[in-house]
Formats: C-alpha cells, sequence, structure tokens
C-alpha cells in the first residue's frame, strides 16, 4: 500500500528528546506510515539509540551537516509519502490516538495546519492558528512545523528549505506557498502535537538574526507590499483594541453600535 504519510524527526545531541520522540511516533494507534530520522553526527549516544532501534524507521541516517534545514532537506528527499510532518526531537504527538483521530483530515490540501499545545519554563498552552492566512499574518506570525502536514509536490513548486539561513526558513517556506504560489491549505481546530520552546528559534538571544533573516526574505520578494502592510497591522492592533473595550462592548449591546 502506498504511503500517505512520512514523519521526519531531526536530532542533534538531544538524546533524552529523540526517546521521547520516537516513543510517541511509535506508540501510535494509527501505524499507516513511514519513519525517518535525520540525525546530524550526535555524540551524545543518539547515534547507538538510533542504530539499536534500527528496524522502527524506514531511513535513518547520522553525519555531519550545515544546520537544521539541510538535514530537513535531506529527510524530505527520502520521504515517499503524500504528506510530510516534521516532529523534531524533544516534541511529541498530543496522545497516542492523535494520528488515528486526525489523518482522515488530509483531503488534498497543499497544507493541512492544526494547533499545537506549547510548553514553557513557567507556562503551558493552547497556540491556536487562524482559519484564514494572509500576508499580514506571516509578516507577525508563522504556521508550526510539528502541527503542520505539507504535500511532498508542494517543496517541487515553492522550492526546497533555504539551507544558509540559521532560523526562519519555514517561515519562509510557508510564506511564499500561500503569498506566492497560492498554496490550498485548511486549518483544523483540533490539537495535534506538544511543541517544547526551547528551541533556536525560541532563544531570545536569536532574535536579532530571525530580524536579519526576515528582513532578507521581505526586502527581497515583497518589498512592494511592505508600507501597506505596516499600516494594515496598525489598523488591526487598533480594531482588535477597540473590540476588547469595555465602552465599546456596552455601546454594542446597548444598540448604538453594530458588532464589528
Amino acid at each position: 500500500m502506498r504511503t500517505t504519510i512520512s514523519i521526519i524527526t531531526i536530532n542533534y545531541n538531544n538524546l533524552e528528546g529523540l526517546k521521547s520522540t520516537v516513543e510517541s511516533v511509535i506508540n501510535q494507534t494509527f501505524q499507516e506510515f513511514e519513519y525517518i530520522i535525520i540525525d546530524g553526527g550526535s555524540t551524545d549516544g543518539s547515534f547507538e539509540y538510533i542504530e539499536k532501534n534500527k528496524e522502527l524507521f524506514a531511513f535513518w541516517i547520522s553525519e555531519l551537516d550545515s544546520g537544521v534545514y539541510q538535514a530537513m532537506n535531506k529527510g524530505i528527499q527520502k520521504a515517499s509519502g503524500d504528506y510530510i510532518l516534521f516532529l523534531n526531537s524533544g516534541d511529541h504527538f498530543y496522545n497516542d490516538d492523535t494520528l488515528a483521530i486526525h489523518q482522515k483530515e488530509l483531503t488534498g490540501q497543499d497544507l493541512v495546519y492544526f494547533n499545537i499545545k506549547v510548553v514553557e519554563a513557567s507556562k503551558t498552552f493552547i497556540k491556536n492558528y487562524p482559519d484564514t492566512l494572509s500576508f499580514s499574518y506571516f509578516v507577525k506570525d508563522t504556521l508550526p512545523h510539528p502541527g503542520t502536514f505539507i504535500k511532498k509536490d508542494l517543496f517541487n513548486s515553492v522550492g526546497m528549505f533555504k539551507e544558509d539561513f540559521k532560523i526562519v526558513s519555514d517561515w519562509k517556506f510557508f510564506l511564499d506557498a500561500v503569498c506566492k504560489h497560492q498554496a490550498s491549505y485548511k486549518h483544523v481546530n483540533k490539537t495535534l502535537s506538544v511543541f517544547y520552546l526551547d528551541g533556536v528559534s525560541s532563544d531570545a538571544t536569536n532574535a536579532s538574526i530571525i530580524f536579519k533573516e526576515k528582513q532578507q526574505v521581505l526586502r527581497s520578494s515583497y518589498e512592494p507590499f511592505l508600507q501597506d502592510i505596516e499600516d494594515v497591522i496598525t489598523y488591526k492592533d487598533i480594531l482588535t483594541g477597540l473590540k476588547k473595550s469595555r465602552i465599546i462592548q456596552w455601546l454594542v449591546r446597548l444598540g448604538f453600535l453594530n458588532k464589528f
């Protein structure tokens, strides 16, 4: 039977996180997928763990690479599924029935994205994503790779992840897919996975790198839209603030204003 889903785990010197992710994947009650491990030449015991459990994986490799995006591209090249999901070391599915419940949502769209549970040092919350994606949305946010099934064919039209970026190549891919290539998409308002906010993109010290890389993308490909979009974001923020205003809410209830 043809594989519909390829799950790819990227790992580098994160043995305990890798174990958690692998356990989550192999414990799924739905098992009609292929599992790929791309390790960056770890020296913390990850290689030995992968080799010991190699029968669980359709493909695995442990070798030096230039970074996370080269590793992700290696995984894409080896994947045979219609849809690819990146569940990197440390992250895991929401529960053991997640794939069994939600695999039916893969109905042909280029991107099928879910909500994720985010775990920080001091708090845990469900991050909800919008039903409609826009350029203004991507200027401020992105889609979660552990919560998004990507149709493999989409990489043929959009291109692979940009390997010379350190942090924002997945953001660039989603931005280009939706705003430049009109990729089809669907939001499923359910929680797919658990994401631990301790990675490179979550490190506050990398904020300047994120800003620089995003500006490079926006200035090179979306320059004509930038001024307009800054105005749109400002007005959206003002409108959001008005919607939360007690006075506005009372005026709506009293019939002096229409709900907006």
